[in-house]
């Protein structure tokens, strides 16, 4: 197919035919408007456990799971999830401790007469972990790998006009079949989707690939059931201030052979001034395509947004954005959201990427599996990069449990790539995690000839990003082998989960090899980032840098509790100590006194984390000790303005680098000030020529962090969100509570017990303080303070109403929030 590319003449015939259509009420065609149309079905259904008791009315997304009560291990029961190849952990340690079950989820569904004739998908982006699909008692479909979506064809088993009931069982109970909390039930949008029976697009239909930052291709499945000859498609491309930078219709001839067609529609399409998508400008442009039937009406539409970039990976540079060094630095977790368990809100996770980027972040791996499409686009939206990984092991254990995982992966590969791969965000694909540590790996071979199966699938779906597998890359004993995993042999990038000391060797005796840290250590943070070759590693990603439910380390912590962010996203002391990693512009100093020490090791690796915090409220006359995290040259500690001394960064040991100790300080009540100082040339030595002598070098203070001995607690605020709040019957809201002093300072020792109360068209969907070792349950309306502190989370309901929460002690007067959803 010839090359169209848009010269003067046909942008101005599009920006007119853009205007004609505008104002006729369709975007493309004045005879007819598309006939796909999607409608939600997340609200309405009703829920009960394990096919018993009283059925009870729930909203999508929905985790059946953290509703249910904390299970304390058993007196025979090791406490914690450590020792898990001797199998004595906790039975329910790896999974939150909350008891495995299934969901039975129900809803009634009258389909319009209209559709009759239609062509009628039931559409689910996932259900935790296993799941059947029944409509009208008869099974229709399933899932056996929750993580990735799925459709079913319902036309001919609709009743048009009649009630219908749709009926869903999601399955978690399977032994051991995830190393953490999964949640359970319909987490992600459910949807109903039609289109005309004869002429439609396909599932994810839109290939959008870039080139030189300048030129776009895009291909289309669909499918052709009309007798016509030719069809046509209609494709305009929109910029990201949508303005129609092309526009074209293109013939394109039926096969004789098929009717479902993968058809090039546009090829090197040059777009005129592009604006590039960056980590720091984001900029996405939208591609939309209607099928024409011979008479030109519309009979099937879709759209995606993709962005212009390049992305380059090698062994000299690490990695390349639009031609640029980019390093990345972010975390790994788990696709839970803290008190909302699994349940896919979008408010949510944008809140996470948001707070992530005020931290210096710019990347996160999706492990081990596909986080929901919300999470990718805003990713996109925000210019995070994104590691996206399909699965943990390959392994029935580790893949749903249900059947074997050679039976299902040729499904959920395409379904993954073809979702994800016109996202700007998504720079690398990963199939796996840590495969060379499960002995019952397929064939026999730590992964290669599986990887090899996957990569070649893959790569029919999308050939523009590198594939990886996250690993431990001595598989037989990491401690003393020589060489590299067989599979790191064989991966485009070589992904190393902690061990990034054999960086140096590998590369020397493997110099083609490009590394990437997929799996850093918190405990180990700073001398992780330090100690790697900055310019030519591709970047890291911390492990488990906001806490979650699973895995715990031993009840009562009720999952991972070694994070820098709780898991009400409030950040730990040492969440400092990162953002002066990954924002070295920005000068900072913060302080973090010394609690205790708790040393666990995990996988071979020390993840244990220094218990700190950063108030200043402790007993008089003890020692404490304390480090102040900066990126500056030195800090100054002051005790109620006496000065406890200086002390130099010491920038020249990644080991201590940014982090200065200080002990034997005798607590008292006051308050506590670290100065940070940059040196600087001194005002009258600024402007030597380079053949004088060096400059005098003073220093100029640059950032300061005071903490201070509060009051007794007097009251409550509530503080939300700044937002516009949706009344989408989806968006959230969240709300922090603090106990402050007389001075409206927050009190840590307030450990009062709260009451919630909401009035308007929202309700309480999740309660939160941090405190991972709490027994409270997160969907209740009480929950006591911790440090001073808690959080509510509103679910808006789908009328636009005023909301007042209302917050209540025994000891504060209430207090009560006004709102509103629009």
């Amino acid at each position: 197919m010839k090359r169209r590319h848009l010269n003067k003449a046909k942008r101005y015939r599009g920006l007119v035919f853009y205007l004609v259509l505008c104002i006729s009420g369709s975007l493309y065609s004045t005879k007819a408007s598309a006939q796909r149309t999607t409608e939600s079905l997340n609200f309405g259904w009703e829920f009960r456990l394990n096919d018993e008791g009283e059925w009870k009315q729930v909203d999508v997304p929905h985790d059946f799971q953290i509703e249910q009560p904390w299970v304390a291990p058993a007196a025979d029961e090791k406490a914690d999830n450590t020792d898990v190849a001797a199998n004595i952990k906790s039975r329910l340690s790896s999974r939150g401790f909350k008891e495995m079950g299934k969901g039975y989820y129900r809803l009634h569904y009258v389909p319009s007469e209209e559709l009759r004739g239609q062509r009628v998908l039931l559409d689910f982006e996932g259900i935790m972990y296993t799941a059947e699909v029944l409509l009208n008692h008869q099974r229709i479909g399933g899932t056996n790998y929750g993580y990735v979506g799925f459709e079913i064809d319902i036309t001919d088993s609709l009743r048009y006009g009649e009630d219908n009931l749709i009926e869903v069982v999601a399955d978690t109970r399977e032994p051991g079949n995830s190393r953490w909390y999964t949640g359970g039930g319909l987490f992600r949008d459910v949807r109903i989707v039609t289109t005309p029976k004869d002429l439609f697009f396909g599932r994810h239909p839109l290939y959008i690939t870039t080139k030189e930052n300048r030129f776009v291709s895009i291909s289309a499945e669909f499918t052709n059931r009309t007798k016509d000859e030719a069809t046509h498609i209609a494709v305009h491309i929109l910029s990201p201030d949508n303005e129609i930078v092309y526009g074209d219709t293109i013939a394109i001839r039926r096969h004789k052979m098929t009717r479902h067609q993968e058809e090039r529609i546009i090829t090197d399409v040059r777009i005129p001034d592009p604006q590039l998508w960056d980590i720091n400008r984001p900029r996405l442009y939208t591609v939309k395509a209607q099928l024409l039937r011979e008479d030109g009406t519309v009979a099937d539409e879709t759209n995606d947004q993709f962005g212009i970039r390049t992305i380059d990976f090698g062994p000299d540079f690490g990695l390349k954005l639009n031609g640029r060094k980019v390093l990345l630095k972010g975390y790994a977790n788990h696709h839970t959201l803290g008190a909302l368990g699994a349940a896919a809100y979008p408010r949510a996770i944008e809140k996470r990427i948001l707070l992530m980027k005020e931290f210096g972040m710019n990347h996160i791996r999706t492990s081990h599996n596909p986080y929901s499409r919300d999470f990718i686009k805003l990713c996109d939206k925000h210019g995070i990069l994104v590691v996206d990984e399909l699965y943990d092991k390959w392994t029935q254990q580790h893949t749903g449990g249900k059947v074997p995982f050679e039976r299902h992966w040729q499904e959920e590969v395409p379904e993954w790539v073809k979702r994800d791969r016109n996202s700007p965000s998504v720079i690398l694909w990963s199939l796996g995690n840590e495969l060379q540590q499960d002995p019952n790996m397929p064939f026999n071979d730590f992964g290669v000839t599986m990887y090899k199966l996957q990569k070649t699938l893959l790569e029919r779906y999308d050939s523009t990003r590198l594939v990886t597998v996250a690993m431990h890359p001595r598989y037989r004993n990491w401690e003393t082998d020589s060489l590299p995993h067989d599979l790191a042999m064989q991966t485009d990038i070589q992904a190393y989960n902690y061990r990034y000391m054999y960086f140096p060797g590998d590369g020397r005796r493997f110099p083609w090899m490009t590394f990437y840290q997929s799996e850093a250590s918190i405990a180990a943070m700073g001398p992780n980032f330090f100690e790697m070759d900055l310019d030519k590693v591709v970047g890291l990603a911390y492990w488990g840098a906001i806490d979650y439910l699973g895995e715990s380390q031993g009840w009562p912590a009720k999952g991972w509790a070694q994070g820098v962010f709780d898991i009400s996203l409030e950040p730990k002391p040492k969440a400092w100590l990162m953002r002066s990693m990954f924002k070295p512009e920005e000068p900072m100093v913060h302080i973090a006194v010394i609690d205790s020490k708790n040393d666990v090791m995990w996988n071979g690796i020390q993840t244990g984390n220094d218990g700190m915090s950063d108030h200043w409220c402790r007993q008089s006359g003890t020692q404490v000790s304390l480090i102040t995290y900066t990126n500056a040259d030195e800090v100054e500690l002051l005790l109620n303005g006496k000065s406890l001394g200086k002390k130099v960064n010491p920038k020249d040991n990644p080991k201590q680098r940014n982090q200065i100790k200080w002990d034997h300080i005798t607590y008292q009540d006051g308050k506590l000030e670290a100065i940070a100082y940059n040196k600087v040339p001194s005002s009258d030595q600024r402007h030597h020529s380079a053949l004088s002598k060096l400059p005098d070098l003073q220093l100029k203070p640059v950032a300061r962090h005071r903490i201070e001995t509060v009051g007794k607690a007097v009251r409550l605020t509530a503080t939300n969100e700044p937002i516009r709040w949706q009344a989408d019957g989806t968006d959230l809201m969240h709300v922090r509570i603090e106990a402050v002093d007389s001075k409206g300072r927050r009190v840590p020792m307030a450990q009062d017990e709260l009451r919630f109360e909401v009035t308007g068209d929202a309700r309480i969907v999740a309660v939160t303080n941090g405190d991972i070792n709490s027994d409270e349950l997160n969907v209740t309306n009480r929950r006591h303070l911790w440090n001073g502190s808690a959080m509510v989370i509103l679910r808006a309901g789908r009328q636009p109403s005023k909301i007042t929460l209302t917050t209540r002690s025994d000891d504060f007067k209430a207090v009560k929030l006004q709102m509103e959803t629009h």
